[in-house]
Parts: structure tokens; C-alpha cells; sequence
């Protein structure tokens, strides 16, 4: 499961200082980084009409009672024909620094994940529009061995040489969607 990420505009870390920087212009303000929680907005890459673009987002699709989805497991958007539909028309990708989850032994310790060759983590995900809000939501997979000692899901991380692929072909979706995750180094956070 995903339920926090941590996403920093330090110099260290171009490619996502870019991003931010950009919605940031379009939004002409400023956008929450550090610790994102759900329901925060928060930069993510959509395409729309031919162009893939970052944009503004809350996080959390509202549900029909209380609260959001904040996270999709993979299985269900492949079996559940309106979460397919999502797939197929509306994925998205969500940049960060890390992601962080916490053990469940009696002390909690709350851990960082990313990649161990880069400080850009970017996790799938999926978007939609609601009565004209922007909401988005994470997909998960079952974790590999570099997470499941933590928690049983982690997010569908993706690779650089995945992203356009991601974004652009459902086939190629679907094929990333069954292709294990990268491993990820933990680091208390």
C-alpha cells in the first residue's frame, strides 16, 4: 500500500524540481512538497490530447460514502470493467522522492523507499475528473522481496524506460502491470 509519499524541490533532483516548477507556473502558486498525505494536491504527469503534461492533482478518488481511494490494486483494474475503463483511457504517473510505509511490530517504525540509483521514484497511477476536480489515485502491486517484510503491496513503480510506454500504450500498460517491480532500498525516515 501506498497511504504517504515524500516529494522535495531540492537542486539534487532536476527532473523533479521541473515538474514542480512547471505546475507550479499553471497554477501561478505554490504546490505542498515534503510529506504528501491523501487528499493533498500534488504534482501529476497526465497525458491529454497528445501531450503528456503536469498538472495539479488531489489524491484520493472520493468514494460513495466517507473518505478516498488512494490506492487501486493491479488485479481489480484488470477484472473490474469500471476500473479498466480507467486503465485503458486515464492512467497517469506520480513523481516523488521516495515512498513510506511502517512496520506493524508493536513500536512502529516508519521507513523510506526508493530506487538505489535514483532520488526520483515515479509510481502508476490512475485519473479521473470529478464534478470538475482533478483526482488521482496509485496503483499497487504485490511487493517483491525488497518491501514484503514491511507490507504485502507496494506501489507500481516505474522504470525511466517505462514511463513513455506507461503513458502511451495500454498494451504496454497491461505488460508492465505483470512485470515484477524494481527493487528498492529502505532507510528509516
Amino acid at each position: 500500500m501506498c497511504g504517504r509519499y515524500v516529494l522535495f524541490s531540492d537542486t539534487e533532483i532536476a527532473e523533479i524540481r521541473e515538474i514542480i516548477e512547471e505546475v507550479q507556473r499553471k497554477i501561478n502558486g505554490e504546490i505542498k512538497t515534503g510529506e504528501i498525505f491523501p487528499t493533498d494536491k500534488a504534482p501529476v504527469l497526465i497525458q491529454e490530447q497528445g501531450i503528456i503534461t503536469p498538472e495539479a492533482v488531489k489524491w484520493g478518488f472520493p468514494k460513495k460514502t466517507k473518505g478516498v481511494i488512494i490506492n487501486i490494486r493491479t488485479d481489480t483494474t484488470m477484472e473490474d470493467p469500471k476500473w479498466k475503463y480507467r486503465l485503458e483511457t486515464s492512467r497517469c504517473i506520480i513523481p516523488s522522492c521516495g515512498f513510506y510505509e511502517w512496520t506493524k511490530k508493536e513500536k512502529k517504525i516508519k521507513y523510506q523507499f526508493n530506487l538505489s540509483d535514483s532520488r526520483a521514484l515515479y509510481m502508476a497511477g490512475l485519473w479521473k475528473d470529478f464534478n470538475g476536480e482533478r483526482r488521482f489515485t496509485i496503483l499497487t502491486t504485490e511487493a517483491n522481496d525488497s518491501i514484503k517484510e514491511i507490507h504485502s503491496r507496494m506501489p507500481v513503480v516505474l522504470t525511466h524506460s517505462e514511463m513513455e510506454r506507461w503513458m502511451w500504450s495500454y498494451k504496454d500498460a497491461l505488460d508492465i502491470l505483470k512485470t515484477e517491480r524494481p527493487e528498492l532500498v529502505k532507510a528509516p525516515a
